[in-house]
């Protein structure tokens, strides 16, 4: 169980690693084994990351990717396959929120879609279809959230400048439906597609507000927000060979908050 359980030799694509869960995540993949391709519209934003991997001893690197553009997410899955013969796993963790509120203009809902929607569809499909021709074939994890899952409650903002939008919802909805569709599609190919929905995630470099705490954190059995680090035992579990027998399924990490 303990060698399921790593990463070892396993060619791994991170769709999106600069923000807050990005880096945590890309930092857990390389230290249990994986040999970790952090895909970013811009490898700058994860230039320290990759550094801090390579310091630290592990198998890490960038490669330029536009998931809105299907012929740059080809030549990523190209590149990754010329390096390293062959692509393991995938981890989409890309996000877009260009909406400000829920009365935003429709150009924003519209943006959103171009990576929550569009750039989702590519990956899944030019990622599954790569896998699905190795004799292996490979693990696909999306990140999408436990807001998927439920609705908003307006009550956890009262009195702080936080808020939702709708895409996020909608989007993230629709990721864990979209992951059952893919897995159904890909299962006889050795092609597993899961979801991982995190929680509120509790953000040391730019805390929320005290309010929304004190509520949130009455909202989750364990009392408090996540921290970033926490999702990604989840993740690993899911592109591991501990799970070779789990497909389509959303694992919410969450502290409790959707089990009330």
């Amino acid at each position: 169980m303990r060698n399921s359980l790593s990463l070892d030799g396993k060619v791994v694509v991170q769709i999106g690693g600069s923000g807050l869960l990005g880096r945590a995540m890309a930092r857990d993949l390389a230290a249990v084994g994986a040999n970790l391709v952090i895909a970013s519209r811009n490898p700058a934003n994860v230039a320290d990351a990759v550094a801090a991997g390579r310091q630290a001893g592990h198998i890490i690197s960038a490669e330029s990717v536009d998931i809105t553009d299907e012929k740059s997410v080809a030549a990523l899955i190209q590149a990754v396959q010329s390096k390293h013969g062959r692509v393991d796993g995938m981890v989409f963790n890309a996000v877009s929120r260009p909406m400000g509120g829920a009365a935003s203009p429709l150009e924003g809902w519209r943006e959103s879609m171009r990576v929550n929607a569009d750039g989702l569809y590519l990956c899944l499909q030019l990622f599954a279809d790569a896998m699905a021709a190795q004799p292996a074939g490979g693990s696909i994890v999306n990140l999408s959230s436990m807001m998927g899952m439920v609705g908003p409650n307006p009550a956890n903002y009262e009195g702080t400048t936080m808020g939702t939008v709708p895409d996020y919802f909608f989007h993230k909805a629709g990721m864990i439906q979209l992951t059952r569709y893919y897995a159904s599609l890909y299962g006889l190919k050795k092609v597993r597609v899961n979801a991982v929905s995190p929680g509120g995630i509790f953000n040391p470099e730019k805390p929320q507000a005290d309010a929304f705490l004190a509520r949130y954190n009455k909202m989750t059995m364990l009392g408090r927000m996540a921290d970033a680090p926490e999702i990604s035992g989840a993740v690993v579990f899911l592109l591991s060979d501990a799970s070779t027998y789990v497909t389509a399924t959303n694992i919410p990490v969450d502290g409790g908050y959707t089990a009330k």
